[in-house]
């Protein structure tokens, strides 16, 4: 039984696809379409109750949920791809970046602005909602340039929060969003990746490329 990645493209399962080809994975990718509502079918329910993507399901069946869980359990599965430091220290300090990424930035920030009428269901209070989302996504942004100035990744090598900041990343430059320095910079380095390349080509952004 080969590995089965539960995706959509563009969103953030993109940032796990992209670890899953830096691994040199197998996997079978199955597209669920969330507009349609496929996240609540029976069949990707019994898979992952939470309705949520992306989803991994191993080759003994487990299937993992979460961004963080899956980025985790794929840093710590293949250790010769150093996607995480060796040291508790390095790889707590990574790890707190990858959760605010998710977090903060995704879920408070740019979720405010995707899905504005899930934090306020009158249109009145929408353009005030989204105010909030992109304030988030500035100050999030702020704080990862800072900690990005004088380095090329979080860590010394690429690793799980270079791959999640690259797709909130991605939504701000499709989202004409601006960009800080360090933010953009890290970008561009993550765009000449040939797994990130092959990504976004299969995802259908291969104009994000050029």
């Amino acid at each position: 039984m080969s590995k089965k990645f539960y995706m959509t493209p563009g969103s953030c399962s993109t940032g796990i696809h992209i670890l899953l080809e830096e691994c040199g994975l197998v996997f079978e990718a199955w597209i669920i379409n969330l507009l349609a509502g496929d996240q609540y079918k029976k069949d990707y329910q019994a898979i992952n109750p939470k309705g949520t993507i992306p989803a991994l399901v191993l080759d003994d069946g487990t299937a993992l949920t979460e961004f963080s869980a899956i980025a985790w359990w794929l840093a710590r599965s293949y250790p010769k791809r150093k996607l995480l430091p060796t040291d508790i220290a390095g790889e707590v300090r990574v790890l707190g970046w990858l959760n605010y990424i998710v977090h903060t930035l995704h879920t408070q920030g740019f979720a405010r602005i995707f899905t504005t009428e899930r934090f306020a269901p009158s249109t009145s209070d929408h353009e005030s909602v989204k105010a909030q989302g992109r304030q988030i996504i500035d100050q999030g942004f702020a704080l990862i340039n800072g900690e990005l100035a004088g380095r090329d990744w979080f860590a010394d090598n690429f690793g799980i929060a270079d791959a999640a900041l690259f797709y909130v990343e991605f939504w701000a430059v499709r989202s004409d969003i601006p960009l800080p320095e360090h933010c953009a910079a890290h970008y561009q380095r993550m765009l000449t990746r040939p797994a990130v390349r092959q990504v976004l080509a299969e995802e259908g952004y291969a104009s994000a490329l050029r």
